[in-house]
């Protein structure tokens, strides 16, 4: 799980599990992988460390791949 911001400054955790695609519309909008959209304060690189360190803790990553190495 990854703690996120929306917009209002209000935080929230979401199952990065359930993320498809980030991208920057200039606001930060997450894909899941049931179509729904949420935009955030996060930055699309700081929402792709936070999915990388979550990876990381769950072992569906290794230990030294950082999250520029993955793109």
């Amino acid at each position: 799980m990854i703690t996120l911001t929306k917009l209002n400054g209000e935080s929230f955790t979401l199952n990065a599990l359930y993320i498809e695609q980030v991208q920057s519309f200039p606001d930060t909008t997450i894909t899941l992988t049931n179509g729904k959209k949420l935009v955030v304060k996060d930055t699309e690189k700081q929402v792709g460390e936070k999915v990388a360190a979550f990876y990381k803790e769950i072992a569906l990553l290794p230990v030294n791949i950082t999250a520029e190495e993955e793109e």
